[in-house]
This record gives C-alpha cells, sequence and structure tokens, in this order.
C-alpha cells in the first residue's frame, strides 16, 4: 500500500449499469461472467412476463450516463455518474430497464459540457428529492467554449444554475471527495504526469470577460471505488486530462495498487486525441485490469486499439450493460 490522502472504504461488490452511451448492442456475445447484457439481466430481476409486457429496447444517444450500486456489509447505496446529453434519453433508459431513479442518494456531473449534464434537470424531476446532493466543480459554472481555425470561440451550453435544480443542492468540490458514506470516490481534479496527454489547445474558459485557454479541463473528475481482495474500479467521465493520468491519481491518493477495471470516456478520439492512442494503450497494458470497457468519446480507432492490444480484458460497452464486481 502507497501513502493515501482517502480513505475510500472496500466494498464487498457493485453494480454499474450503462444507462447511456454512444451505442447498443445486444446481440453480439460477451466472454466475462461480471457483464450481462439488458434483456438477460432484466428478466433475472423482473421476470419474463414483465419483459414480455413492458421491456423496449433502451437508447443511445452521444452522452455518458453510469448508475452505481456499492454493496458494503447490510448496507447498499446508488450514485448517478452523469445524465446523458438529451432531457429525455436517461429517462426513458431507466422506464425501460425497470429502474427506479428515486434510489439515487446522490449524483455526480464529471464535467461542464452538455453531453454530460443535458439530462440533470429531467433526471432530478424524477429522483424528486429534496436536498440531493449533486457533486460539481465550480468551473462548470464559468461560461467556456472551443477555440475554431478562425480564432472565433464556439460556446458550449450553459450549465443549470443553483436555482434551476432546487430542491436538489449543488455541492462544489475541487479536491477529492468521498460520497456513499464512504463506498464512492469523486477524484477531484486530475494533475498531469504522463508526457502526452496534453490536453486540447482548442478549450477556452471566459474569463473577466477575455477568453484564455483552459486545457486540462480542471473539473472534468473520475468515481472509484474499492472492491474487497479484486482492486480498483476507475469510471472516468471524459478524461480530459488523460485517463492514465485519472488512473494514477486514483492509485495515488487511495493507496491502492490494483486496478480491477477501467470504464467510460478516454478521449482518444479527434485529430488532437487520435496521436496518443499507442502511448495510452501500452500504458494501459502495464496496468494490467482484469477488464477494460472504453466508450463514448474515446472513438473507434482508440476502442479498436485497446481491444486489439488486450483482448482478455476487452468489453464492448452497451447501452444496458450490467457489470458485477
Amino acid at each position: 500500500m502507497n501513502k493515501s490522502s482517502v480513505a475510500l472504504k472496500e466494498v464487498d461488490s457493485v453494480e454499474i449499469v450503462s444507462l447511456m452511451d454512444n451505442s447498443i448492442d445486444v446481440l453480439s456475445t460477451i466472454k466475462k461472467d461480471e457483464v450481462r447484457q439488458v434483456r438477460d439481466w432484466i428478466k433475472e430481476r423482473k421476470g419474463e412476463k414483465w419483459v414480455r409486457e413492458h421491456f423496449r429496447l433502451p437508447i443511445a444517444e452521444h452522452g455518458l450516463s453510469i448508475l452505481i450500486r456499492t454493496f458494503h456489509g447490510s448496507t447498499s447505496y446508488t450514485v448517478l455518474f452523469d445524465t446523458g446529453r438529451s432531457p429525455e434519453g436517461v429517462i426513458t433508459n431507466a422506464e425501460r430497464m425497470g429502474i427506479d431513479l428515486s434510489e439515487i442518494e446522490a449524483i455526480v456531473i464529471s464535467h461542464g459540457h452538455d453531453d454530460h449534464f443535458g439530462g440533470l434537470l429531467a433526471v432530478l424531476k424524477a429522483v424528486n428529492k429534496k436536498n440531493l446532493p449533486i457533486i460539481v466543480h465550480e468551473d462548470m459554472f464559468k461560461t467556456r467554449g472551443i477555440a475554431e481555425k478562425d480564432g472565433k470561440i464556439r460556446k458550449d451550453p450553459p450549465f443549470p444554475s443553483e436555482d434551476m435544480v432546487k430542491p436538489a443542492k449543488y455541492v462544489r468540490t475541487k479536491g477529492p471527495h468521498l460520497i456513499a458514506d464512504g463506498t464512492v470516490l469523486v477524484t477531484g481534479e486530475i494533475p498531469s504526469e504522463t508526457d502526452f496527454e496534453k490536453g486540447s489547445q482548442r478549450n477556452r474558459v471566459l474569463i473577466n470577460g477575455e477568453w484564455r485557454p483552459y486545457p486540462w479541463m480542471w473539473d472534468d473528475r473520475a468515481v472509484a471505488i474499492n472492491i474487497k481482495k479484486k482492486g480498483l474500479v476507475v469510471i472516468s467521465g471524459c478524461a480530459h486530462a488523460g485517463i492514465i493520468n485519472t488512473i494514477r491519481h486514483v492509485k495515488r491518493i487511495t493507496g491502492v495498487v490494483k486496478v480491477h477495471a477501467v470504464m467510460g470516456g478516454f478521449h482518444l478520439a479527434g485529430k488532437e486525441y487520435e496521436s496518443r492512442i499507442s502511448q495510452t494503450v501500452e500504458n494501459l497494458k502495464l496496468i494490467k485490469p482484469y477488464l477494460i470497457a472504453p466508450s463514448h468519446c474515446t472513438g473507434w480507432r482508440g476502442i479498436y486499439a485497446i481491444a486489439k492490444a488486450m483482448p482478455k480484458a476487452f468489453v464492448w460497452n452497451s447501452v444496458g450493460n450490467l457489470y458485477k464486481f
């Protein structure tokens, strides 16, 4: 064990449902006992009659939302990580999967891009809880944009204000933050260590009326769970700071060396990011996760490279996948 700065509790087990992602695939086989396709696990929980009468295939969109249930002793906790892009996407998928969103005890928004917070207000209405904590970074409220080739700034959609989310409440954090009775870690800002994960030189943030570079997207955090006798599950939003930087940060602040699974968006899509695919893959091979499920903004080139290099660990993430560790 390394020296740690947060006391992330070991959980007995965790269930992770892909509520929203860029793709859905309910036909391909999965060679991992820990992963079930949507129709199979719903049939086990709801019964064949419910599936026949109620089940419809969930939808995909360019967005991310992941439901996390941790189990610790006799207690369990339910956390939602991101809310997809559209107002109706996550709500539709939860209904079609028979998931009760009112069980959610906290929401974590990874960063202030609308493919991660677009469904927030609709989800809050469905959860309908007073003072429901929404874990955010203060930079999410700043005006941000992307620098185009002609020098113009394309503004990002604004993040919902405090008044818009009432009666829920924002919890602003910069550093590591524990939720769900210490069973889920929100990483806080992720420092840059590698020499190949450079962030985006096109990102901008408006400060005192001036557009300034914002390459590292400090508000883009990940979440992590520590499973007894297995190790860390690291789930990234977009990994704008780099998935390797993200994993190293989680290992350092928790003191847990072993990484059992890595999931979420790795941001290897796009001309700025595709050049770091090979170095990312080589570093992932050194980390040796038992399971790796890159999704969302990883892009097909990055996903293909990971699948080819790590075939035993790789799982194609589909909307509706259930992971049980």
